[in-house]
C-alpha cells in the first residue's frame, strides 16, 4: 500500500496474512539517512511493519539531522531547540499517520532509534505515550529540555523501554545511558537495560537481543 506521511521513509511490510501486525518506526543518527537503520529490517520479526524515517534537516548530500547541535569548550552539548521541537512534533504526526493508515492501534507501535534517532524515540515515549507501546533506544541520551514535558505517571503506565549502550562509546558516553536508566526506574514503565563491550555502533549481540525483545513484546500483546 502507499502511505502519505509528513517525512520521507522506507517501508518493509509485515508478512502477508499477519492477523495483528505491529509497527516499528526507526530513526537514524545525525548525518545519516533512512537507508541506515532500514538495513536492520531483515532482522526485525516478520509480524512487524518497519518504517525507517528521514530526518527533516539537511546537513549535506544524503546527510540529515533531527536537530543541529554544538559542543561548548566545557564539553556541553547545545542543541537547536526550535529544530528539536519541530522534529518531535513531525515525528509524532508521522507515527500517528502511519499507524492510522496501516490500521495499527497505538498499543502495537514501537519507535526506535540510534544516537540522535534514539533521542527522538525516547522523547516521544516520555512526552506522548498515547501514541505507542514502547521505545527502543540505542546509544543515546536524554534531553534535559524534555524533562519538563514528561507525561503524567498514569499515562506512562505499562509502557516498555529497551535501552542499550556501548561501554566504550566515545561519542555518547555510557553515563548517558545510566541517566536514562535512573529516570526510567522512577516511572511506571518496564525497562530492559543492556550494555555491551562496544563503541558507538550496534553489534550483532545487541541487535539479536533487541529483536528478541520486540518479539516478546508482540507475543505478550
Amino acid at each position: 500500500m502507499t502511505m502519505d506521511l509528513p517525512l520521507s521513509f522506507l517501508h518493509r511490510p509485515a508478512a502477508a496474512g499477519t492477523a495483528q501486525p505491529w509497527l516499528l518506526v526507526l530513526m537514524h543518527g545525525v548525518g545519516s539517512n533512512e537507508d541506515d537503520l532500514f538495513s536492520l529490517a531483515p532482522h526485525v520479526p516478520t509480524n512487524f511493519h518497519v518504517l525507517s524515517l528521514r530526518a527533516p534537516n539537511v546537513m549535506g548530500a544524503r546527510a540529515y539531522a533531527w536537530f543541529e547541535f554544538g559542543v561548548t569548550p566545557q564539553g556541553e552539548r547545545v542543541i537547536n531547540e526550535a529544530q528539536e521541537v519541530a522534529s518531535r512534533q513531525t515525528v509524532a504526526q508521522t507515527v500517528a499517520a502511519a499507524a492510522t493508515q496501516l490500521g495499527i492501534a497505538p498499543g502495537r507501535v514501537v519507535v526506535g532509534g540510534f544516537s540522535q534517532g534514539g533521542i527522538m524515540a525516547l522523547s516521544l515515549l516520555l512526552t506522548q505515550p498515547a501514541l505507542l507501546q514502547g521505545a527502543m533506544v540505542m546509544h543515546s541520551r536524554l534531553l534535559p529540555q524534555v524533562l519538563p514535558l514528561l507525561a503524567p505517571a498514569e499515562a506512562l503506565q505499562g509502557r516498555q523501554l529497551w535501552l542499550s549502550h556501548g561501554t566504550r562509546d566515545q561519542v555518547i558516553p555510557l553515563a548517558n545511558a545510566h541517566a536514562i536508566r535512573s529516570l526510567a526506574q522512577t516511572l511506571p514503565i518496564t525497562l530492559r537495560y543492556a550494555d555491551y563491550p562496544s563503541a558507538h555502533e550496534i553489534i550483532q549481540q545487541e541487535l539479536g537481543e533487541a529483536m528478541a525483545w520486540l518479539q516478546q513484546l508482540a507475543a505478550a500483546g
